[in-house]
């Protein structure tokens, strides 16, 4: 009788948990604002249940009316997303930590595509080189053997991607722009490398021109 009543009791409980996950959230997860994340790990907090993105980056998970979701890949930064009782459809994009191993990890656990992928052909980390002797950023991207036109760094030559030749810049995992290169102080740097080819298609599209990977010393 105990047995029958401890499975009831079980039962009861187990539809009372369904009953509450009444709410089904659609999402997509990306870095550097466009590029899909396969095989994410989600996971929310209500139940404890754990779900992977897919091929495009699309999951779907079902919440309470008030939850929270876990993300974790390898090569990137945990995060924890809150979801408010008014929203059914959620984009999350995920930040890429600094460092070559971290992008050989986003690209080894298939997070990322690339099968072709070689390493940067060019770097300077703070023991290579001393920073504080250059007057700005493009000084040590120059001394690397890159170009500097109207102000953009020019590493493909003068073959154009959506009719600019300009390389990507990416500090810290986070995509900046040129005018954010130019208020960054060498000294602030620990690493630069940059990627041609193959080597920055982890990228996608907006690594057509080449990239620029600044790792500064905060970003550690």
């Amino acid at each position: 009788m105990k047995k029958i009543s401890g499975l009831l009791l079980m039962v009861v409980f187990s539809t009372f948990i369904i009953q509450a996950q009444d709410r089904v959230i659609h999402g997509v997860v990306h870095t550097l604002d466009s590029i899909p994340l396969i095989g994410v790990g989600i996971k929310i907090q209500s139940t404890k249940q754990t779900v992977l993105t897919d091929s495009l980056g699309n999951f779907t998970a079902f919440c309470n009316k008030k939850d929270k979701l876990k993300l974790k890949a390898n090569g990137f930064y945990n995060q924890n997303v809150k979801i408010p009782e008014n929203v059914k459809i959620v984009a999350i994009n995920m930040k890429l930590k600094p460092g070559e191993k971290q992008r050989d990890y986003a690209i080894g656990y298939g997070y990322v595509s690339d099968q072709d992928k070689t390493g940067p052909v060019s770097s300077l980390d703070v023991k290579e080189s001393d920073y504080a002797k250059y007057n700005n950023v493009y000084d040590i991207i120059i001394g690397m053997g890159a170009q500097v036109r109207n102000g953009e760094i020019i590493l493909r030559g003068s073959r154009s991607f959506q009719g600019s030749s300009a390389a990507l810049i990416v500090v810290d995992g986070t995509i900046a722009d040129y005018e954010y290169l130019k208020s960054l102080s060498p000294i602030e740097i620990k690493r630069i490398d940059i990627l041609k080819d193959a080597a920055s298609s982890v990228y996608g599209s907006r690594g057509a021109n080449g990239v620029v990977l600044i790792e500064t010393l905060k970003g550690k």
